[in-house]
């Protein structure tokens, strides 16, 4: 019988606070009296030393320490950031850049400081996942423009251009085999130190472009256990808590907590490339076997939508323009093994898995768990080691516009392809709706992409997930943000 984590033993309880003892300083007064430090913990720790090349550049970009030429709206359209304005010719796209900003080491902003960040991504290998099959080259372009051109027409420059994995940063980032983003942003709050994958601090950056920061700075603390960071919430050691685990969530006092549904989808992506789910007709009955409601229900406990399709209510567009998908008929399973893989960083994830296996042992496979540290089990799943793997992806974080989600995850020369899938039909219409225009255009051929991958069972969605947020009862202003990209703003403040 599952044991629901929020009933956690008082020794449980205690190691968890255990966990946070020293894990935040005490909160420090600016010497100008207008507020404390914000305390902060995150969930997961840096992958890449903060590269903005990688995942880690959301970091950056939730401590509004690096920024980019563009933001997205609530509607995912793309707005002005260090970029003013931008027109469009062909392949080419010319923006002009924000005048009177400096980068945190007092250097200027540049066409010249754009087109470095900017070539330096084109050209890392991998890729930062924004730019999957895509062709960019950016050219000053007179004092105060940059032009970024593309190997096809792309309506989706500008949006691409908002990912935090093409922020824009000083000379001094590139100066070593890595990119460092210490001391190199344009943000409100400059990162000024880095202590591995234990913490970093970012002090105000006075000469911001947009104003001054009404916080004097942020300590950011990286607590992969959910349950120390809900104590951290519950005792006051922290002041804004990312990713409450759902089971922590019902024991917090429910005023310091914010539910909002996400573009998030927990997925089971199946190995089309060996082993049993190479079979489509073992794929089909592995699917058949699910009962995604009773992970929402039990694990979930119902804070979360069973999913319809790749994309969830975040999107509510989706599911009005989706239409039943014609799959291969279920087989019948006779004992095959099949190892599923996850990861221990989001608390629901190991449980998730567990329930998984229950139901597909029930269906006739005989299931076997590999559970690890996030950053010691991605190389394997994505060289394809696991037959099938759990995992809580983002579907829009990128772009504000998912066709970049579903091409690097199913697309043959995807980065993420977790399937390993190969299809033609697929391809064409990933590739299809990467080049489709802005609009419903685009979004039909979105849902006939996403149908394609469907319909080979390439990955079974599971459910949709809602981001639970701890603010303490001082926060002020600090975002709620679906997307994932903001959580400390220029306006965000402890009383």
């Amino acid at each position: 019988m599952r044991v629901p984590t929020r009933f956690l033993s008082l020794t449980a309880a205690a190691a968890a606070s255990a966990l946070l003892t020293g894990c935040f300083a005490t909160t420090e007064t600016a010497e100008d009296g207008d507020g404390q430090r914000i305390r902060v913990a995150m969930m997961l720790p840096p992958r890449s030393g903060l590269s903005p090349l990688s995942d880690d550049a959301f970091k950056l970009s939730r401590w509004s320490t690096a920024e980019t030429l563009v933001k997205l709206d609530e509607e995912g359209d793309a707005q002005p950031a260090l970029a003013t304005e931008w027109k469009q010719s062909g392949k080419s796209w010319t923006f002009t850049i924000r005048d009177g900003v400096t980068f945190h080491d007092g250097t200027d902003l540049t066409p010249e400081a754009v087109v470095r960040s900017l070539t330096t991504a084109a050209t890392a290998s991998p890729k930062p996942r924004i730019l999957d099959g895509v062709e960019l080259t950016a050219k000053a372009d007179g004092d105060a423009r940059v032009t970024v051109t593309t190997a096809t027409v792309d309506p989706l420059v500008p949006q691409r251009l908002s990912s935090p994995q093409l922020s824009i940063l000083a000379a001094k980032a590139y100066q070593g085999k890595t990119v460092n983003p210490v001391g190199a942003g344009t943000g409100p709050f400059e990162l000024t130190k880095v202590n591995g994958t234990a913490s970093a601090t970012l002090d105000r950056y006075d000469d911001y472009w947009g104003g001054k920061a009404k916080a004097p700075g942020i300590d950011a603390k990286f607590v992969p256990d959910g349950t120390a960071r809900a104590a951290a919430l519950r005792s006051g050691e922290a002041d804004i808590v990312e990713a409450i685990p759902v089971s922590q969530a019902a024991v917090l006092d429910q005023d310091l907590i914010t539910e909002v549904p996400m573009p998030r989808t927990n997925t089971l992506y199946l190995n089309t490339a060996k082993g049993p789910f190479k079979d489509a007709s073992l794929r089909s009955a592995a699917r058949a076997a699910i009962d995604a409601k009773a992970l929402v229900d039990g694990v979930y406990e119902g804070r979360a939508d069973v999913a319809e399709g790749l994309l969830g209510p975040a999107l509510p567009w989706a599911s009005a323009l989706r239409s039943p998908v014609k799959r291969a008929e279920a087989g019948k399973p006779d004992g095959e093994t099949i190892t599923i893989g996850t990861y221990t960083d989001r608390g629901e994830m190991p449980e998730v898995a567990a329930t998984l296996q229950q139901q597909l042992q029930k269906a006739g496979f005989k299931v076997k768990l590999d559970v690890r540290e996030y950053a010691n089990i991605e190389s394997d799943a994505l060289a394809g080691k696991f037959d099938a793997f759990v995992l809580s992806r983002a579907t829009v974080l990128d772009s504000g516009d998912p066709a970049a989600y579903l091409y690097s995850d199913f697309a043959g020369d995807g980065t993420f392809n977790l399937s390993q899938f190969s299809d033609k039909k697929a391809d064409a219409a990933l590739k299809k709706a990467s080049e489709a225009a802005v609009g419903d255009t685009r979004r039909k051929a979105i849902i006939a992409a996403e149908a394609a991958v469907l319909a080979q069972d390439a990955a079974v969605p599971l459910l949709h997930e809602r981001v639970i947020q701890g603010d303490a009862a001082g926060v002020v202003g600090a975002a709620h943000d679906p997307r994932e990209r903001e959580l400390v703003t220029i306006d965000t403040h402890v009383k």
